[in-house]
This record gives structure tokens, sequence and C-alpha cells, in this order.
């Protein structure tokens, strides 16, 4: 079967998105560095990122019902432009030596809060620009790309440009986010991209969320992809909030060779990125779905024996090429059989679903960490994987009634 075209439309959301990326990749360190030039308190330094945190779960639910509600493409460009001047105006007040504490959290809520209705938007965007059975491909390339231009492009740079001056990183993302959203008005219209964002009667907001809930809820095989997600990032959110003392104390990376070292996970996303698709064709979704939980068990348990950096960093590399898998998947399962109208609030309660997880992860892993050590971490968390693949292949049938999440194609 010869693969649909991408099109113009997509090259554009493309490039919009990973411009956004590696602004995104340049600002994120650069702020963690301008609060460490502010204060040395680690509460405070932890404060700015929990800022940055905190308003997908505060607004989510909230972006969902307005990029149902508004035109997709005018909001996320409305939402970059925005995004634009708050970092401009962040830039200037770096240059001016004007910082404080209070400027550092407010920016940080500010931008990630506006991000939860692009991502909203952006989601639910992407069918009205591509074939259905291509949103598989697209998906991977838009996650190949982001992944290439944060990991590889802009982590680097931000230190870099920071050096240069601390105001650079942030004048910079600016750029990127007024490119962006030049790239996104730049798209076709909603009469001729397929109808994003069409009018339909309005009720009140809770209720709207409600129905985006309730319709995740009534959907099975949508919903138990929804609940593994969210049992699986309760173990990728431990692993990740002791990596990097699990690579040093246990598998002995060196110092200078951690940047190598996380270069693993960049290379194997961009490797599962490029290769969702044909798993999606060559196995079917949810059989998909389920070989990519097995997978990622296999992984993460090598990961917690290894010794050494090289296998270690192996192990990580298929983890993280799982994870992508499943997120590639996942968006363009839900992207396929979710009404256009209710594609914003329901990709929204996914992903809140998602994140409730990840916040108490973390805590556990740390808590664990500090009383016990990494290693049990490590093994906790392969343990957790375990259990989601044995629940996935118990609950997850290729025939059962599909929709949304951790997916791609039925």
């Amino acid at each position: 079967m010869t693969p649909s075209v991408l099109g113009r439309d997509f090259r554009l959301l493309w490039s919009a998105a990973v411009s956004s990326r590696f602004g995104d990749a340049l600002r994120t360190p650069a702020l963690a560095l301008l609060a460490a030039t502010v204060t040395r308190d680690p509460r405070v330094i932890a404060a700015v990122t929990v800022a940055g945190q905190v308003p997908p779960l505060l607004f989510g639910l909230l972006g969902g019902v307005y990029a149902d509600r508004w035109d997709r493409r005018r909001t996320m460009a409305l939402v970059d432009g925005v995004r634009a001047a708050v970092v401009a105006a962040l830039a200037v007040v770096v240059a001016l030596n004007q910082v404080s504490v209070l400027v550092l959290l407010v920016a940080a809520f500010v931008l990630a809060a506006l991000g939860t209705l692009f991502d909203s938007a952006s989601f639910a965007l992407l069918p009205a620009l591509v074939p259905p059975d291509a949103l598989p491909r697209a998906n991977g390339r838009l996650q190949a790309g982001s992944a290439v231009a944060g990991g590889f492009l802009g982590a680097p740079a931000a230190g870099v440009l920071f050096a240069v001056a601390p105001a650079v990183p942030f004048a910079v993302d600016a750029v990127t986010f007024a490119a962006a959203a030049l790239l996104v008005l730049a798209l076709s219209p909603p009469a001729a991209a397929g109808g994003p964002g069409t009018a339909r009667p309005r009720g009140a907001v809770w209720s709207e969320i409600g129905a985006g809930l309730r319709w995740l809820r009534a959907h099975r095989t949508l919903w138990r992809v929804t609940l593994l997600a969210a049992a699986s990032n309760l173990a990728i959110s431990g692993i990740m909030a002791v990596l990097v003392l699990y690579a040093l104390e246990v598998l002995r990376v060196p110092p200078a060779g951690y940047g190598l070292f996380a270069a693993a996970a960049i290379l194997g996303g961009v490797a599962g990125a490029l290769g969702a698709a044909r798993l999606a064709v060559s196995l079917g979704t949810v059989a998909a779905l389920r070989a990519v939980l097995a997978a990622q068990t296999v992984a993460l348990t090598g990961f917690a024996l290894a010794r050494h950096p090289v296998p270690g960093g192996i192990a990580l590399a298929v983890f993280a090429a799982g994870t992508v898998v499943w997120n590639s998947l996942s968006a363009s399962y839900g992207q396929r059989h979710v009404p256009s109208e209710l594609l914003g609030r329901v990709g929204a309660a996914q992903r809140m679903v998602g994140l409730l997880t990840a916040p108490l992860g973390a805590a556990l892993a740390g808590l664990a960490a500090a009383a016990y050590g990494t290693v049990p971490v490590a093994g906790a968390a392969a343990g957790t994987f375990a259990l989601v693949t044995l629940v996935a292949w118990r609950t997850l049938r290729p025939a059962a009634p599909a929709v949304l999440s951790r997916s791609g194609a039925a």
C-alpha cells in the first residue's frame, strides 16, 4: 500500500512544532540557570520548576474546551504570539538586570498555562491536515523532529547562549515562538483543511469538560489504554527522577560523559518515532501497544540489572524508543477515532490522567532512593512495567471497541 502524502499543511505544522520545541529547549534550562543566579535556595529554584508543571493540572481540561470551541489554527497562532511577547519581555527584564524570583515564577506559570491550550489545539488540528492512515507517520515525524530540535540542538545550545549573555536564550526563544505563529497562520483555512474548530452548540464550560470525560470513560479500550498510560507514567517519572544518580553511582558513568549517556535516550526516541508507523501497519495498533509494553519491560529490567554505561545506555535507548512509539500510536489512535468536536477535550482528559501519576512517581522515587538507594527504584520501576504489561495483555484486545491514548490504528 502506497503511504499517503503528508502535504504542505503538515510540513508547515511540523516546522512550527520543531521551531517552538527548539525555543522551549533553550528556555527551560536557561530559566533554571537564571534562577540560580538570583538565589541559591534550592526550595526557590525548585519552585520555578513546579510553577511550570502546575498549569497543565489546573488548566488542562479547560484548554481542551477552548480548543474545541475556537478555530484551532488561529488559537495556536495567537497562543504562540502571546508566548513570544512574554518571553521577549522576560529577555528585556534579564538584559536590564531586573530579574526577581517573582518574575521567574510568573513567567514559568504563564508560559506553561498558555502551552496547555496550544497542546490541545495542536492535537485536535492534526487530523484535519493529514489522511487518517497517515496519522501514525505524522505523529512520529513530529516527535522525531521535536526530539532532535530539543535534545540535540536546543538543550546543548542553552548553556552556550546563556554564557554569552543571560538574555540571549530568551530572545531566541521569542523569535522561535513568533516564527511558529507565522507558520501556523500559513496553514489552509479551516474549510479547506477539513473544518477544525467548526461551529457547534456550546454549553457551560464544566458541562463541556464533563462531556469529554464521559466520552473517554465510556469507551472501554480507550479508557483502559489511558489507565495503562497513567500506571506506566508512574514508573517513568520515578526512574527519571533518579536517573542522574543511578547513572553516576550505579552505572559508573563519568560526570563528563553524562551528556553522551543521556543522548542515548534521545537517539532511541528518534528511532522509535520514525518506526512507529511501520509497527502499527505490521501488527495493528492494539497489538503494537501490547508489544511495546513488553519490550519496555525487558529494557527496563536490563537497565535495572546493568552495572556498566554501555549496556545501561542501550537499555535506556530501547526503553525511550518504546515510550515514543507508545505516545505516537496513542495520539494517532485517538485522533482517528474521537469525534472532531471532542478531540480537544478528550485529548486533554487523557493528558490529565497521565500527569496525575507523574509527581507521585517522582516523589516516591526520591523517598525510596534516600532510604534504600537508587537500585531498588530501578527494580520497582521494572516491576511496575511488568504488571502493566500483564494487565495490557489481558485487557487490550485488537477486536475490542477502539478509541484514543497510548495507541494508533486498530
